[in-house]
């Protein structure tokens, strides 16, 4: 889930050369799909973006979707969606190819979710100072060139699981600077209340990939070596970083003061960010729930191609090994769509009161089916209420966090839940699939999902009233 949200490939075809009509994405008129989701997302018709310093904005009338700019970074985000799709699939096909080896397999997920873990408050503290977009287009470029690192090394050697395995692991590295700087660009350049409806469009069209590219991708794999499906993955971050040169809008206040960048005042800024997060009780809430939910989601995604084979039986290719990893994708996109509308009359709190014990009963009903149209069907209902916690969760921190401290916040809430989180159950999933087995590994992973419950049902969400943050 996550380049938290980094989007990655697909050919410009006609969906593209409709987005292009009007002057290279300048306003133009959206097709019947964005259309669909600019109704179902709530972005009403809209004059004026308002953005984190009070300052307002001009933006294009009529929506989000007749806004230029945040186009050229939605469609950027859904070339890169469509190419991390590719890639995470891919990588763990490799590793699982070459070593015959679930642990080395799991060991795939741990790399990718470690970066956080090591990076994540330092590149928030300087995603902070610098700008925001120098540093997208950056990572887009630095990701492309390590990409294609492995159809070169197939062309011209051999691919090995520990260059893989590095690949795992820097990748998702430039990724969390990436995040920062995201993080903090989006409500500058939509407004902070239009942050729900942006980041609808971006996990909406994000869950449309999931659902189409895996199914592609199983395919492929029968017919093509994994490698190229990440040369794919660097030809959209190159033109991720071409459309995010185009935007003019800016996306951090450049008049802010800021204090030289010394060693003790990157230190300083970190402190910042945790002493925010720790002190204001619905993000400190949220960010726990987080991290438990992704203890179980890490330990499940290390597991997710062993499972898929072993005990759902469909190998590691084909249509239904696709269709599967797609029914995750067609809960997050329902999840995605239905989030923006239910905000307007339910609190944060209580989508989280009521998303999370939902979660962990589809949860265990996955986990105990053996038919893989059955579980798909079930994966469905448990994306819902799972993608409905996570973005719910990173909104609502979007939209309480001051623009000063909007890339130290969120990156420390994603280093806690998916750098320590996922990271934890990722590198746990391949100790207790030998301990315990994979099945029983994977309902104990599924505990953690109780336990979020629990936190939630005793924590101050339970008593607020509308902003979590009050209560």
């Amino acid at each position: 889930l996550d380049r938290p949200c980094g989007a990655g490939g697909f050919e410009t075809g006609s969906f593209l050369a409709l987005l292009n009509n009007r002057s290279r994405l300048g306003g133009f008129e959206t097709g019947s799909f964005l259309a669909l989701l600019n109704q179902r997302c709530g972005a009403a018709p809209y004059d004026h973006a308002v953005s984190t310093t009070g300052e307002r904005r001009e933006t294009a009338p009529g929506g989000l979707l007749r806004d230029p700019e945040f186009l050229r970074y939605l469609v950027g985000r859904m070339l890169s969606g469509a190419g991390n799709v590719a890639t995470l699939l891919a990588l763990p096909v490799l590793v699982y190819r070459a070593s015959d080896s679930a642990s080395l397999t799991a060991l795939v997920a741990a790399c990718e979710a470690a970066p956080y873990l090591v990076f994540g408050l330092f590149a928030g503290a300087l995603t902070d100072r610098w700008n925001r977009k120098k540093v997208m287009i950056a990572a887009d470029l630095a990701s492309t060139a390590l990409l294609l690192t492995i159809p070169l090394a197939h062309v011209f050697a051999e691919v090995r699981v520990p260059h893989v395995l590095a690949v795992a692991f820097l990748g998702p590295t430039i990724g969390v600077f990436f995040d920062g700087a995201v993080f903090g660009a989006v409500p500058m350049l939509v407004g902070r209340d239009r942050i729900a409806a942006a980041n609808s469009y971006v996990w909406s069209l994000q869950s449309v990939i999931e659902i189409v590219v895996p199914s592609l991708v199983g395919v492929l794999l029968a017919f093509v070596h994994p490698a190229w499906l990440l040369g794919f993955d660097a030809a959209t971050f190159a033109l991720s970083a071409m459309l995010l040169a185009g935007i003019h809008r800016p996306m951090y206040d450049a008049t802010r003061a800021r204090a030289a960048l010394t060693v003790r005042q990157v230190f300083r800024d970190i402190g910042e960010g945790i002493d925010y997060l720790v002190h204001h009780p619905g993000v400190r809430t949220m960010t726990i729930i987080g991290f438990l939910q992704c203890v179980g989601g890490g330990g499940f995604m290390a597991l997710y191609v062993v499972w898929v084979d072993r005990v759902l039986g469909l190998g590691t290719e084909g249509w239904r090994f696709g269709a599967v990893y797609a029914a995750w994708a067609v809960g997050s996109l329902a999840a995605s769509l239905a989030l923006p509308r239910l905000v307007r009359f339910v609190s944060p709190a209580r989508i989280a009161l009521v998303a999370l014990p939902v979660n962990a009963a589809l949860w265990f009903a996955v986990l105990l089916q053996e038919t893989w149209w059955v579980a798909g069907l079930l994966m469905i209902g448990w994306s819902v209420a799972y993608t409905m916690v996570a973005i719910n969760s990173i909104t609502y921190r979007q939209q309480v966090t001051p623009e000063h401290l909007l890339g130290r916040v969120n990156t420390a809430g994603r280093m806690l839940s998916w750098g320590m989180g996922w990271t934890g159950g990722a590198f746990l999933a391949g100790l207790a699939v030998h301990g315990l087995g994979l099945r029983p590994a994977l309902v104990a992973f599924g505990c953690a999902s109780l336990v979020a419950v629990a936190v939630a049902w005793t924590s101050p969400l339970r008593t607020a009233n509308g902003d979590p943050g009050t209560g």
